[in-house]
């Protein structure tokens, strides 16, 4: 969706490009200092147990709070995305018993039970446990990997796309001056906090993995390296598709699907929506993963509800985290495409700050690691971090910058902060 809805209109191929990378760089630097923290404090928690170690629990409570928004926020965002891909794919069968529209987007009945089940049938795998999931999520990984190279080879040898295309390749305005280029980059780099936020939920899993600590940093560096050839690679075939990609984006609610039916025809929409299935499918069951986990942890340690920390008798997973995740979830499909843009936002905020407190607490660990009283590289790297982290939240959250969140995004921010403090003041009630 981001392509044709987000990408593009603000800063154009090449635009979109630029900020990618940029993106890509900044978070390959802040993953450093996750590696860093993965290796030397490899249990549960996360960030959550960084933060409280160095800088108390009040600070750690509201750290991985927002951090569970960044990685909730995903699920919901990624069920929205199964109506109007049904549209495209399967001829609209779903697309039945209007209710309603939201931003103009009508809201049918059969797209929201489609979600809805979605979101259910997955919920109950990651109530089956790790190794379920695990093999769920490679297959579909593979899947994912094959099909999104396939597109991608039968782009670069269609006679259909041209680099000529590509014009205008800064945004929707041929005659944008160096101002708007910069501002266009910007509102996308500022949303990059979402779109690599999955590296970010390795530290809450780590302990169910059977891999060595050291092979984080490779891990995430190539997640980040992939999702950036990803969002970049569909932004310039959808642009190269058209001679005016300008009109194009336009004329489709789904850009990129229309953009590889032109190039591949109907074998190309069944192989996009083997890739996007996959996307979607995995994006939903890591992330319920990663924030099941989290809320489970807090429980534990006593600043949620015990409720949060009761496991499924038999599976021996946290039942009732994933319950709530799901329940949250459900709010999603009510909204459709239209709530695709709210959740990315809160997504974003959410793994700034995560960002943020996971590298001041990295700098004050290499303040107090002996070992590493040398290595000025890595302090440096964790001070660029947290520059990096305040960045991000001046883009979104400051009236005016290129990025900032739109009023409906304000509101399921506050709704989550004061969801957020209701948590907080009844964490000893049972």
């Amino acid at each position: 969706m981001m392509p044709g809805t987000t990408f593009l209109p603000a800063a154009g191929p090449l635009g979109t490009a630029a900020a990618m990378a940029v993106g890509a760089l900044i978070m390959i630097v802040i993953s450093v200092s996750y590696s860093y923290m993965v290796k030397r404090y490899p249990n549960g928690g996360g960030e959550f147990t960084y933060t409280r170690m160095f800088f108390g629990e009040k600070h750690a409570y509201w750290c991985a709070w927002f951090l569970a928004l960044a990685f909730i926020a995903n699920v919901p965002m990624n069920s929205t995305a199964l109506g109007l891909m049904s549209r495209k794919l399967f001829f609209g069968i779903f697309q039945f018993g209007r209710m309603y529209s939201v931003a103009g987007y009508d809201i049918y009945l059969g797209e929201v039970i489609l979600a809805v089940l979605a979101l259910t049938v997955l919920s109950v795998i990651s109530i089956l446990g790790t190794k379920e999931t695990g093999v769920v999520d490679t297959i579909m990984a593979v899947s994912l990997a094959t099909s999104f190279l396939i597109i991608l080879i039968s782009a670069i040898f269609s006679p259909v796309t041209s680099w000529e295309n590509l014009q205008p390749l800064w945004n929707v305005r041929a005659d944008a001056d160096t101002k708007e280029v910069l501002s266009g980059i910007l509102a996308v780099v500022a949303v990059t906090p979402w779109a690599y936020v999955g590296f970010g939920t390795i530290p809450q899993e780590v302990e169910e993995f059977n891999f060595s600590s050291k092979k984080v940093i490779g891990i995430m560096v190539v997640a980040i390296l992939f999702g950036c050839t990803v969002y970049t690679c569909n932004t310039l075939v959808t642009a190269a598709a058209s001679p005016d990609w300008t009109a194009f984006i336009a004329q489709h609610d789904w850009a990129v699907g229309a953009a590889v039916e032109a190039l591949m025809g109907i074998p190309g929409l069944i192989v996009l929506g083997i890739a996007i299935s996959c996307a979607i499918l995995t994006g939903i069951l890591g992330f319920l993963t990663a924030t099941s986990r989290l809320l489970f942890f807090m429980a534990e340690q006593n600043v949620l509800p015990k409720w949060f920390g009761k496991l499924h008798p038999k599976y021996r997973t946290p039942a009732n985290a994933i319950c709530f995740c799901l329940a949250f979830s459900l709010v999603g499909p009510f909204f459709g495409r239209t709530a695709l843009g709210w959740f990315v936002d809160m997504s974003a905020i959410g793994a700034a700050i995560g960002y943020g407190y996971t590298n001041l607490c990295a700098r004050r660990a290499l303040l107090q690691d002996t070992e590493t009283q040398r290595k000025g590289g890595l302090k440096l790297i964790t001070v660029l971090g947290v520059v990096f982290s305040v960045f991000f939240l001046v883009m979104l959250l400051v009236p005016g910058m290129p990025g900032c969140l739109t009023l409906p995004s304000y509101i399921l921010l506050l709704v989550w902060i004061a969801l957020g403090i209701v948590f907080a003041v009844s964490r000893h009630r049972k």
